[in-house]
């Protein structure tokens, strides 16, 4: 179904401004490039060095390639990253919503895999992009070697009644009221630490972009059982949405090759600071190349977390 993502050409021009500003805190050299499928042409972002490693990124739902890379720049000394903007969820994304229960998102994917002449691939998604890894992996599990989620959607879920009280309830507030008081409380529930520009954004894409109220269903155990590439879960310790515990602790018992962590004191959004970029960063470079020694020897508190293994 063709939907913008933008309520008029105001909002348009303003979600754009918002996107560049992010892009540029990435760390050059940045491109960008559009590659084919099968609903219209898709926006690609491009980070690192060339002739590093491949690893795909998929970003939150509401957001786009820059916002995720800009917070992933540790990475780019060993990454070449490809950030793809998904469907229906970016300004820079293709204006469809598809469905949530036939495979599409996993499909228009191999279109952008097929687009950059890559076979099989490391990937990494976040939120909304996590489901639409997850339902890649599971659909087309020859094409990706590792999997890595943070907060993955469609795994798990949290409580309606918590959700109502401390998301909804803000958003609505805040969409009639935009005081600096409603946009601090719109923002506490969803994010561990306070960001000027992650605040801001969020703040102006209540009201310039229309909510999709879908939720990703479920992945079923027998779904899971089919991630067999190696795993990395990463849950949130006081994420409202997708408990932290609850999401590793499902995904180890169903995945045959998995691992995870559940970040203590951290919401769904985790800590937008250089200690946490810098503890993810040696993480996932772990995980991904299997470099052991690449982990920081002296890691912040914050994110460090209860260790969980299939």
């Amino acid at each position: 179904m063709q939907k913008n993502v933008w309520r008029d050409e105001v909002a348009r021009e303003r979600l754009v401004g918002w996107f560049d500003r992010f892009r540029d805190k990435i760390q050059p050299p940045v491109e960008s490039l559009k590659v084919p499928s099968r609903y219209g042409p898709s926006h690609v972002l491009l980070a690192g060095q060339a002739d590093a490693p491949p690893l795909i990124c998929l970003h939150a739902m509401r957001t786009g390639s820059a916002f995720l890379v800009s917070e992933l720049n540790p990475l780019l000394d060993r990454f070449r990253i490809i950030a793809p903007d998904l469907p229906g969820q970016s300004v820079h994304g293709p204006q469809i919503r598809l469905s949530l229960k036939n495979g599409a998102h996993a499909q228009w994917l191999c279109d952008v895999l097929d687009g950059l002449d890559l076979d099989t691939v490391n990937m990494f998604g976040v939120s909304w992009g996590g489901f639409v890894a997850r339902q890649t992996a599971t659909l087309i599990t020859e094409r990706i070697d590792r999997l890595a989620l943070l907060v993955p959607a469609g795994i798990v879920r949290g409580s309606h009644t918590a959700g109502l009280i401390k998301m909804a309830w803000p958003m609505l507030r805040y969409r009639f009221s935009r005081s600096k008081r409603n946009l601090q409380r719109l923002i506490a529930p969803l994010f561990t630490t306070w960001d000027d520009d992650w605040a801001g954004y969020t703040g102006d894409a209540v009201h310039d972009m229309p909510f999709d109220f879908r939720i990703p269903p479920l992945a079923s155990d027998s779904e899971l059982r089919q991630l067999r590439m190696p795993l990395l879960v990463l849950g949130a310790e006081e994420d409202i949405s997708f408990p932290g515990e609850k999401l590793v602790r499902r995904i180890i018992a169903e995945a045959p090759n998995a691992c995870g962590e559940v970040i203590p004191a951290c919401k769904h959004c985790p800590p937008t600071t250089l200690e946490f970029r810098i503890w993810l960063a040696h993480r996932l470079i772990a995980f991904f190349l299997g470099d052991r020694n690449d982990e920081p020897s002296d890691p912040p508190k914050s994110p460090i977390g209860r260790e969980f293994e299939s």
